[in-house]
């Protein structure tokens, strides 16, 4: 689905991403951790294609096709979804407008008629009900005065009616309670299938108790370091990163 191969990556000719290599199937869950400044965030904004960073060298495709030219809203159309570390609010713009606008913009992108008002309603009902979601919630300015817990729900709220083919969960556990952490996991695990992936980038082993990953990777320094299990992640809570440089010296 994802093919990442030596992918070097910056801003403002500053290399932040020094040859990443990442392979992401269908049905598979990657989370990717890391020290502050090891390039994390880096790594989800070039694979949505944020137009701040550049990549100079190496390939990026998914599902066969190269895509590191194409703008985020294309890569949107294609399947593509990122949770945003910091969501935007958007005062006078509802959540229920707003993911109707996106899910008609990515079907006239695909050649097909809006959804159907009826189809639409039905599907919006269904989402919240599986998210546990108040209709009223639906109603507000989009992140307008909405808590962390808030936001994040909104966000998978959105991966939920726009069912995308991979998800990349940027740091979607900054900030929250135990209580926001669970109902996040929990909608994110009753959306995984055989036909989609996940990638979590987070610093914390705790959301990885809520979303079990098949692979954890570690990025540090614009590199993938190391790779393994789940049991990585607990041994990184653990220990921290320093034996991770000690066995790289």
């Amino acid at each position: 689905m994802l093919h990442i191969n030596d992918l070097h990556a910056g801003v403002e000719e500053k290399e932040i991403l020094k040859g990443i290599n990442l392979d992401v199937q269908p049905g598979e869950v990657h989370a990717i951790m890391g020290p502050n400044g090891s390039g994390k965030s880096t790594l989800a904004s070039v694979i949505a294609g944020k137009e701040e960073f550049e990549i100079s060298k190496g390939n990026l495709s998914f599902e066969g096709e190269d895509i590191s030219e194409l703008d985020p809203e294309e890569r949107a159309h294609k399947g593509l979804f990122l949770s945003f570390q910091y969501p935007v609010a958007i005062p006078g713009v509802t959540v229920t407008n707003f993911i109707k606008t996106a899910i008609n913009e990515t079907r006239k992108a695909k050649g097909l008629e809006d959804m159907p008002a009826g189809e639409m309603l039905k599907k919006i009902k269904q989402k919240a009900e599986m998210l546990e979601i108040d209709r009223k919630f639906l109603s507000r300015s989009l992140n307008e005065g909405f808590s962390g817990g808030e936001k994040k729900r909104n966000e998978i709220f959105q991966m939920a009616m726009l069912e995308p083919k991979l998800a990349i969960l940027d740091e979607t556990d900054s900030g929250l309670d135990i209580d926001a952490l669970k109902v996040v996991a929990n909608g994110v695990n009753k959306l995984k299938s055989k036909d989609n992936a996940v990638i979590v980038i987070t610093h914390y082993q705790r959301l990885l108790d809520y979303i079990v990953p098949d692979y954890v990777h570690v990025l540090m320094d614009g590199r993938i370091v190391k790779s393994g299990s789940k049991e990585l992640a607990k041994e990184l809570e653990a220990k921290g990163y320093d034996w991770i440089k000690e066995e790289l010296v």
